[in-house]
């Protein structure tokens, strides 16, 4: 939708969304007021208002109507999510904390869940209205493209997409340029794209030819600005970098990433430190107090030698730290060769066996996360041997050092974990490393724990 007209897109859709929030409490308070304790109504009337005051924070916080959000549906609908597992966590937080014991839990059920269907149908509602807004044409932004090149179609194949607030009004290029038939019409050459833009209503203008390559793209420039148009130049990075990028400024100097970073923002580092943090400390007061000697004590009455075991493995930045496991292997006359762990290898003692399958080896790494060497999740740290072997072969595999490393791995949830047998494995490993090296978020680390340990209870072929 035009720029215009998304204010009120805006409104709409969080009007809907807190209309439906106090019609279903409402009418929830109807028909469960035979069951409310007499002298409790101002508690429940508290309770709505808490309601609404914890959807419109938890909206602005994560954006949920903003315009990003509102131009794609699929993000709208992950943000909605989102915002209502925090909805309902607020409210249970509410419930405990104010000792409101007296009012129905029952009650307080069948109002959020009907909340959840209600913003179904109010997504659904947004995307009917949307469908029907992109086929009329009528509040959408009209673009007038210039040149017709591989650059163009592709820029035409992006704002094409169902959820794109762009109506396409054609190309303006010269004709000894266009050498096939168009999708959309070729309406003029270059210099009466003006024009074409007053003819048809177009609010905006994109040109894939770069000013240097055609003298009157500076004139349209500052014609379209005194036409109150918006003029945009598209620049062909393809002779400069085969691969998403990321463009920032520094004052007015352009800066290509070759790829996106979340975790080069300082405001999302210290997201994850403080969630590392919180996490591990967590899990060595809850479980490791007592975990750690049951399982030293088994350890000594299993296999002779030291509890843990220690290694140098690769940090962040190419720093060398030891990491700490619990020790599954038989002492060797020879520690410092390493050889990699296969199935039914015959050093790994009976209780090593349990202890890797069930990755309770790997617990006392939380206090390497204590201690900021590691993360919760991020890429699995390899020993030196297997770094200097397939940093010369596998494309791209010291960018996994740009993280700390994690006691999780996204490859590893994904079913890459343990022995790396061939580089075609190792390959699909920092992969899925550098994918999440590149779209990181906090919901990703914790989804990443949630499937780390199902599957543990489900057991792991890899697993030995």
């Amino acid at each position: 939708m035009n720029k215009r007209s998304m204010p009120s897109m805006q409104m709409l859709i969080a009007g809907l969304d807190l209309l439906s929030l106090n019609l279903i409490y409402c009418t929830a308070c109807y028909y469960f007021q035979d069951h409310f304790i007499r002298g409790l109504y101002f508690e429940y009337a508290f309770f709505m208002l808490y309601l609404n005051l914890s959807w419109l924070v938890v909206a602005a916080v994560i954006n949920e109507y903003s315009e990003k959000s509102l131009n794609s549906f699929e993000t709208f609908s992950k943000r909605s999510m989102k915002a209502f597992i925090y909805f309902v966590l607020l409210s249970n937080v509410y419930l405990f904390f104010s000792h409101q014991f007296f009012i129905s839990r029952m009650f307080t059920a069948v109002v959020l869940i009907s909340y959840a269907l209600a913003l179904i149908f109010n997504r659904f509602l947004y995307l009917f209205i949307q469908n029907f807004y992109k086929k009329n044409g009528g509040l959408l932004n009209k673009v007038v493209i210039i040149g017709y090149n591989n650059l163009s179609k592709k820029l035409v194949s992006y704002l094409e997409r169902d959820f794109s607030n762009m109506s396409i009004v054609g190309f303006c290029e010269e004709s000894e340029n266009v050498h096939e038939l168009s999708n959309y019409p070729i309406l003029s050459n270059v210099s009466s794209a003006l024009d074409i833009c007053r003819q048809y209503g177009a609010s905006e203008i994109y040109s894939t030819i770069a000013p240097g390559q055609n003298p009157d793209i500076y004139r349209l420039i500052d014609d379209a600005e005194l036409n109150c148009i918006r003029f945009k130049v598209i620049p062909d990075l393809k002779y400069f970098i085969d691969r998403y990028g990321q463009i920032d400024f520094l004052n007015d100097i352009p800066v290509i990433s070759l790829r996106r970073e979340p975790l080069e923002d300082i405001s999302n580092r210290m997201k994850k430190r403080v969630f590392d943090v919180i996490f591990s400390s967590a899990v060595v007061i809850l479980l490791l107090s007592w975990l750690v000697p049951i399982i030293a004590l088994l350890i000594k009455l299993s296999s002779r030698g030291p509890v843990f075991f220690t290694q140098d493995r690769l940090g962040k930045d190419n720093k060398v730290f030891k990491v700490y496991k619990f020790r599954t292997l038989r002492v060797s006359k020879n520690e410092n060769e390493y050889k990699q762990v296969i199935k039914n290898d015959e050093r790994v003692f009976r209780l090593g066996k349990l202890l890797r399958k069930m990755s309770l080896d790997e617990l006392p790494q939380f206090f390497n996360a204590l201690a900021g060497q590691m993360s919760v999740c991020g890429p699995r740290p390899h020993p030196l041997a297997i770094n200097d072997t397939y940093k010369k072969i596998v494309d791209k595999y010291m960018v996994r050092q740009f993280l700390k490393p994690g006691i999780t791995g996204w490859a590893q949830v994904n079913g890459f974990r343990g022995e790396t047998e061939n580089t075609l494995k190792m390959k699909r490993r920092i992969e899925y490393d550098l994918w999440y090296l590149e779209n990181w978020s906090l919901w990703l680390d914790v989804k990443m724990i949630f499937l780390t340990v199902f599957n543990i209870i489900k057991g792991e072929a890899n697993a030995f």
